[in-house]
């Protein structure tokens, strides 16, 4: 009985605290938190997909279940969540700051009367912005995912020799050694190596997923909107098709993130790509065109749930923390 009255005095208390928040800072909590979950269901397979991206050795011509066999059998059921720590750490700030400026951009682009009308286009734009937004502030985080994601050991000694990894000039050990590393070869600009086609793919896929998923919410009838069994398909056909669309720019991302984990060219230089399109003609020409969709098959398992998973989640958690509903877009 005393248990359960201060188990319910504390609930309270929580919940007066929560009240005294302001709308953006619930806003940020709840989106930090959808990404943190989303990322973490999800973490196995985006290893495999950056492996698969990346052309790591040994992965090149394995498919998605020899591939987490390999991870398995080299580092343990740990190494698929290596590199998850930083993208955990990085995707908290970065989902809080998309889901909160995407709310912001929105606002101000609906009490500004602008020429966009109140449509679905608002989502489409607000989601671009805010997604652009999210990549500037955390980009340097996400190439530290990637390259510890890239390293993978050989705790067989069954590779090549025996090596212990495969073209790795150094092996990390964690994030902030991979900052200092990155900043040391290429000052602040070789942190955000390969934030070209990030950019370029994160706009329209960041408002193509808010534009989807409020569209397909549209047509939900009004006491079903704040139903998980709604959340849930609504999000992942968000993710399905903004990810289909903007796919080669992230494996051009992953392959310019790594460009110094690989061997030398014959200039001596580990530089491959000059920017954005240059690293796409070269992959199409050195690599083939379905090197450009390498990991796509992986990376549809993994968005419909993740980005299912993360929409359900910040829906939940506005819900729990009592954060107003927003005006409705009106139909274009």
């Amino acid at each position: 009985m005393g248990s359960s009255q201060g188990s319910s005095t504390l609930s309270a208390d929580v919940m007066s605290l929560v009240d005294t928040l302001p709308v953006l800072a619930k806003t940020l909590i709840a989106g930090g938190v959808a990404g943190a979950v989303a990322k973490t269901a999800v973490a196995p397979l985006e290893r495999i997909k950056i492996l698969l991206q990346t052309r790591t050795n040994d992965f090149r011509t394995l498919g998605v279940s020899q591939s987490l066999k390999k991870v398995l059998q080299c580092d343990g059921p740990l190494g698929f969540y290596k590199g998850n720590g930083a993208s955990v750490i990085r995707i908290i700030p970065y989902a809080a700051l998309h889901y909160m400026t995407y709310e912001v951009y929105r606002d101000w682009i609906l009490e500004n009367n602008l020429p966009l009308g109140s449509g679905p286009v608002v989502d489409l734009v607000a989601g671009s912005a805010a997604g652009g937004t999210a990549v500037l502030c955390t980009y340097p985080l996400d190439l530290a995912r990637t390259k510890l994601a890239y390293q993978v050991s050989d705790a067989s000694q069954s590779f090549r020799g025996g090596a212990n990894g495969f073209y790795r000039q150094h092996t990390y050990s964690g994030i902030k050694e991979v900052l200092a590393m990155a900043y040391k070869e290429g000052g602040a600009r070789g942190l955000y190596r390969g934030i070209g086609p990030t950019l370029i793919g994160i706009l329209p896929y960041a408002g193509l997923k808010f534009y989807i998923y409020e569209e397909l919410k549209r047509h939900v009838p009004e006491e079903h909107q704040n139903s998980v069994k709604m959340h849930l398909p609504c999000g992942a056909l968000a993710g399905l098709f903004g990810q289909t669309l903007t796919y080669p720019l992230d494996v051009v991302r992953r392959q310019m993130q790594v460009e110094n984990l690989q061997p030398l060219t014959s200039d001596g230089s580990n530089k491959r790509y000059k920017n954005t399109f240059d690293g796409l003609n070269t992959i199409v020409r050195t690599q083939g065109w379905r090197q450009l969709f390498a990991g796509l098959s992986i990376n549809y398992i993994k968005i419909v749930p993740s980005v299912a998973i993360g929409f359900t989640v910040y829906e939940s958690m506005k819900s729990w923390l009592r954060i107003p509903p927003r005006e409705r877009s009106k139909p274009a």
